[in-house]
């Protein structure tokens, strides 16, 4: 069964950087896309990116094209965000979670019913 364990989330002042890791046990993410969510308080939860280890497909959402990018290491077993240019409005509960999928060259979902999978979450404050 796949696990998933999210870190390196904190505080930051505006404009400023953190990197958040997603780090799977039970499994290699070989045949999964992972996903990055965000809710913060009073609003749903958001899909940010996702990320196909086998393939490298990417995709954003448009509030943070440009200064976020998600990235896999190469045993395919932890999955980064790296979050720059930082805003208050990126404050929020940041939770990554996989789905299974063996469509490689395929763009990933970043919908929360694809998602069999779920991290605990991990808090992201921006404020000076």
């Amino acid at each position: 069964q796949l696990q998933l364990v999210e870190s390196g989330g904190g505080l930051v002042q505006p404009g400023g950087s953190l990197r958040l890791s997603c780090a799977a046990s039970g499994s290699t993410l070989d045949y999964y896309a992972i996903g990055w969510f965000r809710q913060a308080p009073g609003k749903e939860r958001e899909g940010v990116s996702c990320f196909r280890s086998s393939g490298g497909r990417t995709n954003y959402a448009d509030a943070v094209k440009g200064r976020f990018t998600i990235s896999g290491d190469n045993a395919k077993t932890t999955v980064y965000l790296q979050m720059n240019s930082l805003k208050p409005e990126d404050t929020a509960i940041y939770y990554c979670a996989a789905y299974f999928s063996t469509t490689f060259t395929a763009v990933c979902h970043m919908t929360q019913p694809w998602y069999e999978h779920w991290g605990q979450g991990i808090q992201v404050t921006v404020s000076s």
